[in-house]
């Protein structure tokens, strides 16, 4: 795997804990580096306030992007999506992940970890890190956000 991006992020919510554990240490055994931004075990804990960590994170530039897993990826999503500057797209297909990337510039990945199997997350994952923005037409779409 080889990353666009250095400063990555991460954070779930409770349903996400086992996920996000798993995406981390993948992660790391590639050498790429991640901060977590918890929480620190599967307690129950309020997906918004971890989507507002990661978003506030990312848009601040303290991370090129951020990764949030969710029962479902989609309260991840909006959640971070209300922080100006966040396009957070919630990706479930090899393909959805790479339009998120080529055509909308996301800069957070929601996955849901109740609807995706940890291979799949990974694949994800990976797919979204290495694709580029296309740019073009789609950055003057982008800026209309």
């Amino acid at each position: 795997m080889k990353s666009l991006f250095k400063r990555i992020c991460i954070a779930s919510d409770h349903a996400g804990f086992q996920l996000k554990e798993v995406i981390k240490t993948t992660l790391i055994n590639k050498n790429i580096s991640i901060i977590d931004l918890g929480p620190i075990d599967n307690k129950s804990v309020d997906y918004p306030d971890y989507a507002k960590k990661v978003s506030n994170r990312v848009k601040s530039k303290k991370s090129d992007i951020g990764i949030l897993v969710c029962g479902s990826g989609i309260g991840m999503s909006i959640s971070a999506n209300k922080t100006k500057g966040i396009r957070a797209a919630v990706c479930y297909n090899s393909k959805s992940t790479r339009l998120s990337r080529q055509h909308n510039d996301a800069n957070i990945i929601s996955i849901g970890s109740r609807l995706t199997k940890k291979n799949t997350a990974l694949q994800l994952i990976t797919i979204f890190l290495e694709t580029k923005f296309d740019g073009g037409r789609h950055l003057r779409r982008v800026k209309k956000i």
